[in-house]
């Protein structure tokens, strides 16, 4: 950003007629007398005040004195763009000291260094946030448009201010409506875009699911994943319609599943695991009887 600069006409420079300049000597002569003459009267007809010595009228430079003055700009308004230009400054700085050296990026290795100057583990959910607020389109990346528009979200353009927004940012995603934006965001940020993904690989969506539930996790998550982990063989990938309808399943169907029905528009996924689930609570029911029953006969045995 530049800085305003004002320009100050020269008085001198005003001077002068350009036709005067061609007059003869004497025609100049001559009126140079007479302009004396006037000027010895002038100043003898009126009072001496009324001429200032740089030869202004009194008159002139009241008027003069009642105009406000003029600035290069809004100081206020200069000073806030100083503050922006020196806060662009530092996070380009910052972005320098992490970026790739052949792409105008943050690479893994690069993302590893600033998450250790953060000292955030780089699969922690407070990395998901910060990506979540730079609105990175790539794991283990950051642009440099994500990177300067992501600090500036976040009022922060050092280490030390990153790490100092951390306690707000993540009392921001407790709230219900970010957490579903950040909680939508997560899918898309696990996708891998060079590749034209449509749909979550089931081990990165396992992984994501317990990352993103980290501050709310939903009692019914573990059983979710351990059916995600015991049926590899069915499920290929994860839906975008299947990751958000299952924050609103969360939401709805209680952790006894008693609520949930199958004729309501939930993706058959939800129907496989439901009645999975339930399958495998009434063995686990069955085993625990039988245990108990097991237990009371040798207690029995052992009193006689």
């Amino acid at each position: 950003m530049g800085q305003c600069v004002t320009k100050c006409k020269n008085p001198s420079s005003t001077l002068g007629s350009k036709n005067g300049e061609r007059e003869s000597s004497s025609k100049s002569h001559s009126k140079r007398s007479a302009v004396h003459k006037d000027d010895h009267g002038s100043a003898c007809g009126k009072s001496s005040g009324d001429i200032l010595v740089n030869g202004t009228k009194k008159t002139d430079a009241a008027v003069e004195s009642s105009q406000p003055p003029m600035f290069s700009g809004d100081t206020k308004k200069d000073s806030v763009s100083s503050a922006e230009e020196s806060s662009l400054q530092r996070i380009g700085e910052l972005f320098r000291r992490y970026k790739d050296e052949r792409e105008d990026a943050i690479l893994e290795e690069g993302m590893e260094r600033f998450c250790n100057d953060l000292c955030v583990d780089p699969t922690e959910f407070k990395v998901l946030v910060l990506a979540w607020k730079f609105q990175a389109a790539t794991m283990c990346k950051f642009t440099r448009k994500e990177f300067f528009e992501g600090c500036k979200a976040i009022n922060a353009d050092s280490i030390d201010g990153i790490c100092a927004r951390f306690p707000s940012l993540l009392n921001e995603a407790k709230q219900e409506d970010k957490f579903k934006d950040l909680y939508r965001f997560t899918f898309q940020f696990g996708l891998d875009s060079e590749e034209g993904q449509r749909s979550l690989h089931r081990e990165i969506a396992i992984a994501l699911w317990k990352l993103v539930f980290t501050q709310n996790k939903p009692p019914i998550l573990d059983q979710w994943l351990h059916f995600l982990i015991e049926n590899p063989s069915g499920i290929k990938g994860i839906s975008r319609d299947t990751w958000n309808m299952f924050l609103n399943f969360t939401q709805v169907i209680g952790p006894d599943l008693s609520n949930y029905s199958e004729d309501e528009a939930w993706p058959s996924l939800f129907d496989t695991f439901v009645e999975w689930e339930m399958e495998r609570r009434k063995k686990e029911e069955e085993t625990k009887c039988i245990t108990s029953s097991d237990t009371e006969g040798l207690c029995a045995e052992e009193q006689t």
